[in-house]
């Protein structure tokens, strides 16, 4: 009896903790929003209306065209690839990525030179995790053991809109991409965290190849752009400047069939394809209005997703609607869920076609008590051993605003391949997150920013089973005292 009476108060505490973290939520976005922006007419109300859709709309091609721009500052180009060829430290401003791997993104252009061709090379002294994109970071297919070529490497060939597919060579894996442009998002997977191994993931990595099918004789050369020394920032500006990447998305690239009822709304804003975008100050005023109203809507459904533990704060941003569109490339009739998409391009870039079979993903914003992680605090979580993995685990903490690595500090995760990272005799990780070190010093520290909020992604490459009915559980951030 004693022990009933016990688990309804704690079910009853929880659910009381829960509706005080959506009131707070709600409270907060009301509170922006209401004081927001005012209208003076008609015109100007559905002006702002249609510019928050909009940004909400348009969020990953933004997402992807800020980090095409950023290496068009390197001086790169479409078909080049561009390498970080050491593990990522804070100069990365891309939004959520993995400090645990090598990264390179071969961007392609099939609009002038036709198909565009990315030889992956087999997983033999090395591996890759990744995947191929739309412009709209549609996911086209993922590469790899996890992908088509199932380790065994090969010629992925991307297509052009309309590409008639008879003239296709044998030999290769064809893509029909329903964008000119697209990138390739590939991660070099470590054998562990050695100077050595990473090495090795970078030699790994300078063996894949892109060029234009049409010079596919004449054994072309491929460019790489070294990134690794330059701050290359594609975080998204929540102001007037988020429509003038998004007019250049309209400029570029051919209306989707799923999109056109975006062009009306699109023109009452002033983008519209084939003429310039300039817009009156007022205008300007309000679209600036409309983006920060458009995240807030974004914030608000971030920090309301379902919890993956259904008594923790550990969640995956992703719904079901989306991974569903995602993995049939958009073809359900009845579903388009661009608020979710949104909210996933708002803190992250990239998608994966076969989400879980190689990399899976939970997203901690708050401690056991339900509040914001503060930087200025200091927090404990003990990792269960046995950690349900292939390859490694790892944890990454982001600035909360920008979700980007928190500038200038020393590193931005642990994971099981960090060299010296201390394992308790039964197996268990202790991990802590603050503006120190812990009197057992730095090995398993991760530094926060003591003026900023941040949060903290757990990735898991090659998740086993009991990752997901949940028989092994990863327990929340606790503060210490």
């Amino acid at each position: 009896m004693k022990k009933n009476f016990l688990s309804v108060l704690t079910l009853l505490l929880l659910l009381a903790c829960n509706q005080t973290k959506k009131a707070a939520i709600e409270k907060k976005s009301s509170k922006d929003t209401t004081t927001a922006f005012k209208p003076t007419n008609i015109k100007e109300e559905i002006l702002y209306q249609r510019g928050v859709e909009a940004a909400i709309w348009g969020m990953p091609a933004v997402n992807f065209q800020l980090m095409y721009d950023a290496l068009e500052k390197l001086n790169g180009n479409y078909n080049q690839v561009v390498i970080w060829p050491k593990l990522l430290d804070w100069k990365n401003q891309t939004l959520t990525p993995n400090p645990d791997v090598i990264y390179l993104m071969p961007f392609f252009n099939t609009e002038k030179v036709g198909p565009v061709v990315l030889e992956i090379p087999p997983a033999d002294n090395g591996v890759f995790n990744g995947s191929v994109m739309t412009y709209w970071q549609n996911a086209l297919e993922d590469v790899g053991p996890g992908g088509v070529d199932k380790g065994k490497g090969g010629k992925y060939l991307f297509l052009p809109p309309g590409f008639d597919k008879s003239k296709i060579p044998s030999g290769y894996i064809p893509l029909q991409s329903d964008t000119y442009r697209g990138y390739a998002l590939l991660r070099s997977v470590l054998k562990s965290g050695s100077p050595a191994d990473v090495a090795t993931a970078v030699a790994y990595s300078k063996r894949i190849k892109l060029y234009p099918l049409s010079e596919a004789s004449n054994n072309p050369t491929t460019t790489f752009v070294d990134a690794s020394d330059k701050v290359y920032e594609s975080n998204i500006p929540f102001d007037f400047t988020f429509y003038e990447t998004l007019n250049k998305i309209v400029q570029i690239e051919p209306w989707l069939n799923r999109d056109r009822v975006m062009i009306d709304p699109l023109k009452t804003i002033g983008i519209e394809r084939g003429k310039s975008f300039s817009p009156d100050a007022r205008t300007k005023e309000i679209l600036a209005h409309a983006v920060k109203t458009a995240k807030e809507w974004l914030e608000y459904k971030y920090e309301a997703t379902k919890p993956f533990y259904k008594d923790t704060h550990w969640f995956f941003p992703a719904d079901e609607d989306n991974i569903r569109s995602v993995k049939s490339t958009y073809g359900i009739s009845e579903i388009y869920p661009i608020d979710n998409r949104a909210v996933c391009y708002m803190i992250a870039f990239f998608s994966a076609k076969h989400l879980g079979e190689s990399q899976y993903y939970l997203m901690q914003t708050a401690d056991k008590e339900g509040n914001p992680l503060d930087g200025k605090n200091t927090y404990k979580v003990t990792v269960p051993a046995n950690v349900p993995v292939k390859q490694y685990w790892s944890m990454t903490v982001y600035n909360r605003e920008t979700h980007t690595f928190i500038r200038d500090k020393k590193w931005a995760a642990r994971s099981s391949q960090t060299p010296g990272l201390k394992t308790n005799s039964d197996g268990t990780v202790d991990l802590y997150f603050g503006p120190t070190p812990p009197e057992s010093g730095e090995s398993n520290w991760v530094p926060t920013d003591s003026n900023g909020k941040f949060e903290i992604l757990a990735r898991f490459y090659g998740p086993k089973p009991n990752l997901y009915d949940q028989s092994w559980k990863l327990n929340d951030l606790e503060k210490v005292k």
